[in-house]
């Protein structure tokens, strides 16, 4: 390898670590911001969340490393323009191709690199992160009773506390009901003063309370069948000290089964989608196929009136006449007025039942088209994704090249606007995918279809030295058009005014 190239992949690759890790970063904290509710107050265990962010990291890989290239190619063809290495590059008889081949090369690998990931480690990372997030998203909040509040998260228990002494620990105008025995606040505990304590385990809560009292009403016996007693008695009990041992349960993380989540579409690889997708087509040809059967006999049927008409022929005397003209005018005069309302009232009945049967048909065989395309809508990303890679680095390299300014000021601004563009197309495509408006082949590639020419255009630019980033190319081009816009249209001269 030339010495050129190894200084090119170097002046690359710090970079693209650099804003590899940047753009991680954002996209863990747009994750946990999202889903601060949901994690805040489940006193997670710290190796619960090393093992969520881990999970995280390797799931945001496929759609990070797409912006880091497109930033680190801004940035180091950018300082090479800035540097005036790239002129010196050009002088020596360099094309900007061959500049660009070694990085070149380097996209080929992260790209196989990239749809290998997206393929294999991306549905498993997925499972363990959809997983994990669902059995946090189940567990139940740590205890935290504020005051002048009904505290209702222990089942079966609803505490209030009057005020806390945050130095002392200490509880004060302590209200504890128990529906333990779900025949209501059959029994009630009052007490002044007391302090709770969580048990290491955090299987018991204990409350110690002073000066207090507790009533528990006695549930009634039987009653005489022709007596009514309006007498409810409760038991009244005075202390000075006591204590209340209280079972906690579901505070504690329950791992689920991965294998509830596994069939879901996106934590399956090429192969799996791929049997997932035939599998639900041929139920939907089986669907669409039973619903035709159906609507045909319901539209086509013979009218079981006719039926009564015609039981006493045979298929053979049927074949032996000939066909007859028919008349439906005079058939229907001929019927009797009760025959004819009742056949009408059927008819009507039939029309809304075949009606309502082709509203709910169409609905479920919409609903399960939108359900296959989500399988293939991921089977085309693993590959959308991994091709992004060298697109954006043959919009982020010319470009560079171009504007010539290196750093994380400029080319953070047009690597975030050029990324918005891209999602923005990507999203509205997939959406029109989901609604079954294109087909997924259309709508998950046309942000490729429209960003790759722009990279081609760059890089040819770039290669001539278009000053297409250039203020003063703009000046000077509108400058000029004004000018020949004012050879068209000249001014009309005033004439002098006329001395009186």
């Amino acid at each position: 390898m030339k010495r050129l190239h190894r200084y090119i992949l170097r002046s690359f690759v710090g970079p693209l670590v650099l804003t590899f890790f940047i753009v991680m970063f954002l996209m863990i904290m747009q994750f946990l911001w999202k889903y601060i509710d949901d994690l805040v107050g489940k006193g997670l265990q710290a190796h619960i969340l090393a093992e969520l962010l881990f999970y995280l990291a390797a799931s945001f890989v496929p759609m990070a490393l797409p912006l880091a290239i497109l930033l680190a190619a801004l940035m180091t063809f950018g300082n090479f323009g800035e540097r005036f290495e790239l002129t010196a590059m050009k002088s020596s008889g360099i094309p900007l191709q061959k500049i660009m081949l070694p990085v070149f090369y380097l996209m080929i690998f992260l790209t196989a690199f990239a749809f290998y990931f997206a393929n294999n480690i991306l549905p498993v990372a997925n499972l363990k992160s959809r997983a994990l997030i669902w059995d946090i998203q189940q567990q139940r909040p740590e205890l935290n009773i504020k005051a002048g509040e009904f505290y209702n998260g222990i089942e079966g228990y609803s505490i209030k506390i009057g005020k806390k002494n945050f130095k002392t620990n200490m509880l004060y105008n302590i209200l504890i009901y128990d529906h333990t025995e779900k025949r209501g606040a059959v029994s009630v505990t009052y007490a002044d003063s007391g302090k709770m304590i969580i048990t290491p385990d955090k299987k018991d809560l204990v409350f110690n309370l002073y000066h207090g009292r507790s009533y528990y009403e006695i549930p009634p016996g039987k009653k005489h069948p022709y007596k009514r007693t309006k007498t409810f008695p409760f038991r009244q009990d005075h202390f000075q000290e006591q204590t209340i041992i209280i079972k906690l349960t579901g505070f504690g993380l329950k791992r689920t089964d991965e294998n509830l989540f596994k069939n879901h579409y996106s934590m399956l690889n090429l192969k799996q989608l791929t049997h997932f997708t035939d599998s639900l087509n041929q139920q939907l040809e089986k669907r669409q196929q039973a619903a035709r059967k159906t609507l045909r006999a319901q539209l086509f049927g013979e009218s079981r009136y006719f039926k009564k008409m015609h039981e006493k022929d045979t298929l053979q005397d049927t074949l032996a006449i000939a066909p007859v003209p028919f008349d439906l005018q005079k058939t229907w005069d001929t019927l009797a007025p009760s025959l004819k309302q009742t056949i009408a009232e059927d008819a009507l009945t039939s029309a809304q039942s075949t009606r309502d049967y082709v509203r709910n048909m169409g609905k479920i065989i919409e609903s399960h088209i939108k359900y296959i395309r989500r399988y293939q809508i991921e089977w085309h990303r693993k590959f959308t994704l991994s091709l992004a890679c060298i697109i954006f680095f043959f919009i982020g390299a010319p470009l560079g090249a171009i504007i010539r300014k290196g750093g994380l000021g400029m080319p953070v601004v047009i690597s975030v606007l050029f990324f918005v563009f891209y999602y923005i197309i990507s999203m509205s495509g997939e959406k029109f995918v989901r609604e079954d408006v294109w087909s997924p082949f259309t709508g998950m590639w046309i942000a490729t279809f429209i960003l790759l020419p722009i990279g081609i255009y760059l890089t040819y630019k770039s290669t001539n030295d278009a000053a297409i980033m250039s203020s003063e190319a703009y000046s000077q081009f509108f400058g000029q058009l004004w000018k020949n816009i004012r050879r068209f249209f000249p001014h009309r001269k005033h004439k002098p005014e006329e001395k009186t």
